[in-house]
């Protein structure tokens, strides 16, 4: 409860184990060998996937669009080098369930040689329509994780009269330290992106907030945004998990994102400090986003680091190139510990939304055996959106799933806070993933049900016309026929008295 008394922008949050020493003090590889094959998958984004435009046999160069947008939400996905398309087929997602996904396959020809593209002499002097246009063109999305098409929120940002832009730069997940070695490597770039979204958005001001644990990252932010003054840098606390957009938002800002609203709604646009930097490649560089920083880390990895990775890297060659032992690993996780997926193997693609690839150890899975609840209310105190997560969980225990939503279900952001400062080792988050995958799918069993029921109206409707107009076709007939026959005996009525009268 203190950390309500110290600052009440602060709700909730725990003291993870960080472990990112084990590669914050390292620059990032950028020699990966160049993988043989790349696996594209074209759903990489919120929205509706994308459209490839290319087929078996063609020669592609890098960073040429190998699947276009399609619709109003959409992002398309570039070649991360040259070579030819060998396939174009289903291929497992780095997804819990590893379901295949419609993917490219790319052979790679090992010249790197890239499709000539146009850069501004000035780009700071481009007309905002067209700095969308560009970052919409290079397939950035947020690399937070959330992977929200960026050229999207920019546009909503200029037309929703946007006052601040605000960079999520606190990487609060443990192991995770791409963010902060892109901080201290690249921060001038990252800052030129910063501003190249501003400009695109037509926002005044931009605030990065940083979390403590990052010294140097803060230091070198604080000297490429010296001549800039328009963009802030300020510190927040180490506290899991501050990386949450809205608990950052409240905490800089003081305001508060209304329920079921956006951060749009109170004149706020956040952003990743990764999308910065995807951002500035996208328009200064006219690199589209096919490549990304990637913490490899674990106990069951013998060299952890932060890698440049071509989107569509299979993870094993990752794993294998930082020396990992299978046999000690006991979990392989995509994202960080708290918030990521579990993948039941390792021979799935690098995404953009993969921030970090986790080869964990027994020791560091850890699962001790649950206890009965002893009413301590760690869990409620833990929250950072002030949720019950106790009386939720007993509701969903038994079913009750509608009642679980009453009690903020549906608000519940799955950090698992409530299961790591839990005494009794009650895993409270899985209780609230089921429920909410649960109510998924009675959700798609009811409209399921409703498109079956209007589908059978449908027919009965169809069938009862067919039966009605057969009907009206045969009570048609009928009278036609009594017309003849009454016309026929007309005319032999005619023709009998013509013959009495001869």
């Amino acid at each position: 409860m203190l950390a309500f008394l110290e600052n009440p922008r602060l709700r909730g949050g725990i003291h993870a184990e960080e472990r990112k020493h084990l590669t914050s003090g390292q620059a990032i590889v950028t020699h990966f060998p160049l993988p043989k094959k790349l696996y594209i998958p074209v759903q990489q984004h919120v929205g509706k996937p994308a459209e490839p435009v290319v087929k078996v046999g063609d020669k592609v160069l890098k960073g040429q669009l190998l699947a276009h947008s399609q619709g109003a939400i959409s992002a398309p996905v570039h070649a991360p080098t040259s070579g030819r398309i060998v396939d174009v087929k289903d291929f497992p997602a780095p997804h819990p369930s590893a379901l295949p996904v419609r993917t490219v396959v790319i052979e790679s020809d090992g010249k790197e040689e890239w499709l000539e593209t146009f850069i501004p002499d000035d780009p700071f002097q481009l007309e905002p329509e067209e700095i969308c246009m560009r970052v919409g063109g290079a397939g950035v999305v947020g690399l937070g994780g959330a992977v929200f098409p960026s050229a999207i929120k920019l546009n909503l940002g200029r037309k929703n009269n946007i006052h601040t832009l605000l960079i999520n730069a606190g990487e609060c997940e443990p192991y995770l330290t791409c963010d902060d070695r892109l901080m201290q490597e690249h921060a001038n770039q990252i800052v030129a992106g910063i501003r190249l979204m501003l400009r695109g958005m037509m926002a005044p001001k931009a605030i990065i907030g940083i979390e403590d644990n990052k010294p140097e990252a803060f230091s070198a932010m604080q000297a490429a945004c010296r001549d800039f003054p328009n963009i802030t840098i300020s510190q927040v606390p180490t506290r899991y998990p501050m990386g949450w957009d809205r608990q950052m938002l409240r905490y800089l800002t003081g305001l508060e994102i209304p329920a079921d609203g956006r951060a749009t709604d109170i004149g706020v646009v956040v952003h990743n400090i990764a999308t910065a930097y995807a951002v500035y490649r996208a328009i200064c560089l006219g690199q589209p986003l096919i490549s990304r920083v990637v913490t490899v880390s674990g106990e069951a990895v013998a060299n952890p680091i932060n890698i440049e990775l071509p989107i569509g890297t299979l993870m094993s060659e990752a794993l294998a190139f930082c020396g990992v032992d299978k046999a000690k690993m006991a979990r392989l996780v995509i994202g960080g510990p708290m918030m990521g997926d579990a993948l039941p193997h390792a021979d799935v693609p690098v995404v953009k939304a993969c921030n970090g690839i986790l080869a964990l150890s027994h020791r560091e899975i850890h699962e001790p055996e649950t206890q009965a609840c002893i009413r301590c209310s760690s869990c409620v105190t833990v929250c950072p959106v002030g949720l019950l997560p106790l009386e939720m969980a007993s509701r969903i225990r038994v079913n009750q799933l509608e009642a679980a939503v009453d009690l903020g279900l549906k608000d519940c952001i799955s950090c698992g806070s409530c299961s790591y400062i839990c005494p009794s080792n009650i895993p409270l988050v899985h209780y609230f993933k089921f429920a909410s995958g649960e109510l998924v799918k009675r959700q798609q069993a009811d409209h399921k049900a409703e498109q079956t029921k209007r589908l059978m109206d449908d027919r009965n409707q169809r069938m009862e016309r067919i039966r009605l107009e057969a009907e009206a076709e045969a009570q048609r007939a009928q009278e036609a026929r009594a017309a003849r026959l009454a016309q026929q005996a007309a005319q032999q009525k005619q023709r009998e008295q013509a013959e009495e009268t001869v």
